[in-house]
This record gives structure tokens, sequence and C-alpha cells, in this order.
């Protein structure tokens, strides 16, 4: 029988059960190994047991971690160097290594579903972003490049449509496309979130695959969504 403060670690599917007094390592070539990807740590997160609570540390040099604590919908980013405390019962974990991204789940089943008055410690390095606002049309922008996710249930970023598909899908022209995406991700990149810097109309692949691994985990866009790609497209073909 586990320890009632243990840590479980679903990735895919396969659990890792955590017990207090236990590193946790995750990585290329860790406890949880992740993926023989060489854009990805061999050691990117340590989970440990201190002070009465479990903590999240981001010790690597490179990548940016997004945590969302799935009960409370709130998300945060946590920098190489970075730790923060995980409060909350089931935080999602992703990030992205070269083109390809990744998330994982992290349970504490000894911990009610919402803690009221409970917030996450962090450390210097970590910082909460807030969600921009965006127009209709911007918002429009992300979903035609995320369905193809949205519509797998927003199981890792797979196909990203080209900037011609999604400007298609939309029933836009080009030009006004690749200007709503670039005030996207300006947007984005004033709130913190890397990757995404490029010159007009040259949104580069992996690039779009970070804009949407970043809109999709962190709820920005959902499938609840995707209705409106279907109006706006009846909408211009109308006209």
């Amino acid at each position: 029988m586990s320890h009632p403060d243990a840590l479980v670690v679903d990735y895919i599917g396969e659990l890792t059960t955590v017990e207090p007094g236990t590193v946790c390592t995750i990585g290329r070539a860790a406890m949880v190994e992740i993926d023989d990807n060489p854009h990805l740590h061999r050691v990117l997160l340590e989970l440990s047991h201190q002070d009465g609570l479990w903590w999240v540390a981001n010790v690597g040099t490179r990548l940016p971690v997004q945590l969302t604590d799935v009960d409370g919908l709130s998300r945060s980013t946590l920098s190489p160097g970075a730790r923060s405390a995980l409060a909350c019962r089931h935080t999602l974990v992703t990030f992205q290594a070269g083109p390809t991204s990744y998330e994982l789940e992290l349970l504490l089943p000894g911990v009610p579903a919402t803690r009221a008055g409970v917030r996450p410690s962090t450390a210097a390095g970590m910082e909460t972003i807030g969600p921009p606002t965006f127009t209709d049309s911007q918002r429009l922008a992300i979903l035609a490049l995320a369905e193809p996710t949205l519509r797998r249930g927003g199981s890792g970023v797979g196909h990203v449509p080209s900037l011609a598909e999604a400007a298609a899908r939309l029933g836009w022209p080009q030009t006004r496309f690749n200007r709503k995406l670039d005030n996207v991700c300006a947007k984005l990149e004033a709130a913190g979130v890397e990757g995404l810097r490029g010159g007009v109309g040259r949104l580069a692949s992996n690039r779009r695959s970070t804009l949407v691994h970043h809109a999709v985990s962190t709820l920005l866009v959902t499938e609840a969504d995707l209705a409106l790609l279907d109006e706006e497209s009846r909408n211009n073909q109308s006209r």
C-alpha cells in the first residue's frame, strides 16, 4: 500500500508512484523516460517531497515548462532553475523539445480536489502568465492552426496546418491571416511565451507548433470552440 502523501506521475498511461523521501527525475534518461529526443534534457524535472509538500523543479538549462492546475485552471511557467510547490490535486505538465511537444500529469490522490486559500509557492525564475486578451479574429487564427490537435483531444501536437491551409480554412486572404497571427504572437511574447519570434509571414513549423502547444495546454482554445471555424468559413463563402 502506497504512502498517503505519495505522488503519481502519469505519462501516456504509464503510472509511476513516488514515495516521500524519493527524488523522481523526468527526462530523456531519467526515472521517468520521456523520449530519446536529442533536444530534450537527460533530466529536465525533479520531483521531491520537502516540508510536507511536493515540489517540482526545472533542472534543465533552456526549456520552460508549463504547469496547469486542471481543477482551478490556473497556469504558470516554470523557467530553468526554478521550482514550485504542488498545491493542487491534478497538475498538467507540458513542454516542448525541438519540434516535439510533451505532456504528463502529476496526481496527488491524498489532496482534496480543491484546497481553498492555498497557492503554489514560487521561487526565483517562475512567473505567472496572465492570459492576454484576443480579438475574435485573432482567436480564429489560433483555432485554425490548433484544429487538428483539438480534434485529437489535445493529446500532444500532431499535424499543424501551414499558413496557407489555415487561411483557406477560414476563407481569409493570406495577408489577413499572417497579420492576425503576427499580432497573436506579439501578445503571447509580451506575456512571457517563448519560441514565437519570427518575421512577417515566416512563422516556421516549430513556431506554429509552439503556439498550438501553448494554446491547447493552457486552454486558450478548446474543442468546444471549433464550431466557430465552420461559422467563419460559411460567412466568408456567402460573401
